[in-house]
């Protein structure tokens, strides 16, 4: 009997985005992330919205941005992580 890893929810995967971008990711989390992927829609557009982030700011490092934008970016990313999940 084979044994499967359970299915992610789309918070799982949220978090699991960029490792897969990067190519980071085990190929177990890979399979999980892109089996979860071809099943939704929302997330798909969230990968699909990253990718195109990445291209058009091309590559931006922290030391590449000004010391207030990069705190407003760290607490946009602080809210959204500490908001109830409403995916």
């Amino acid at each position: 009997m084979k044994l499967t890893a359970p299915s992610l929810v789309c918070q799982q995967a949220v978090e699991l985005m960029s490792d897969y971008l990067e190519g980071a990711l085990s190929r177990r989390d890979r399979r999980r992330l892109e089996k979860h992927l071809a099943g939704c829609p929302h997330c798909s557009t969230y990968l699909e919205q990253m990718r195109l982030t990445i291209e058009a700011s091309g590559v931006v490092g922290p030391n590449d941005l000004e010391p207030e934008t990069l705190d407003g970016l760290v607490e946009i990313f602080r809210r959204f992580h500490d908001e109830p999940d409403q995916r």
